[in-house]
């Protein structure tokens, strides 16, 4: 059967605007891969696989730590990028990976804050491993609204502060560990999430849930700072 002129037109259009969509979702994947490449030193160049000389569709999931939701799609679910002696701060580009559904930057030297706006950052992401690494300052209070954490990893930091309590209202949390950090105060009361208190372990600081109560502590310090008679 022949098509006329005016359905060869729209048959053009039609593909030129699944092609747009397409392009416009791949293209915020890739940037997001360029914009964390440029943010990070990595002095072992273990990101060599991160070429983006010749971009085809797909092409970002076969770089190291990408996966994809269909191999031949370049929408990243997945950053693993665990112990390949990056350094740097946290990538904000990570948002530009819209589909993100985990982030593992474990075992690396990392180094500054953890971002105050992380919920905007990774807002479907079911798993956050931030661990050994070089974080400080407090943990923000916006992890709370990452609702669809099911694992969240700051361990082996020099993260401060206390451990905001609206992270124990993540109705998700399966796997939760801050141990080896300089935190300090009550810990949060999960709802779901069962902590030991292992995942506080090397916090001097902290107290309740598993750990000592924090009437004991307070008392404690109140004792060793009173005067003698």
């Amino acid at each position: 059967m022949l098509l006329s002129g005016r359905d060869l037109c729209l048959g053009v259009v039609f593909l030129s605007l699944l092609s747009c969509g397409f392009s416009s979702g791949s293209a915020s994947d890739i940037n997001c891969l360029k914009s964390i490449k440029a943010s990070l030193e990595d002095p072992l160049d273990m990101l060599t696989s991160w070429d983006f000389s010749n971009i085809t569709e797909g092409s970002i999931c076969s770089f190291l730590g990408i996966e994809c939701w269909h191999p031949h799609e370049s929408k990243v679910i997945n950053i693993k990028l665990g112990d390949l002696g990056l350094k740097g701060q946290f990538p904000r580009g990570v948002m530009n990976c819209t589909s993100l559904t985990g982030l593992d930057l474990s075992s690396n030297k990392l180094s500054g804050s953890i971002p105050a706006d992380i919920s905007r950052i990774i807002p479907f992401s079911t798993l956050l491993a931030l661990s050994y690494n070089n974080f400080s300052g407090t943990i923000p209070a916006s992890i709370s609204n990452c609702t669809y954490l099911n694992v969240l990893k700051l361990d082996h930091n020099q993260l401060s502060g206390q451990i905001p309590g609206e992270i124990g209202q993540l109705s998700r949390l399966k796997t939760f560990s801050v141990a080896n950090n300089l935190l300090r105060g009550p810990v949060p009361d999960f709802v779901v999430a069962s902590v030991t208190a292992d995942s506080y372990a090397n916090n001097p600081g902290l107290c309740g849930g598993p750990l000592k109560s924090c009437r004991s502590s307070v008392e404690k310090s109140l004792n060793c700072s009173s005067p003698p008679l």
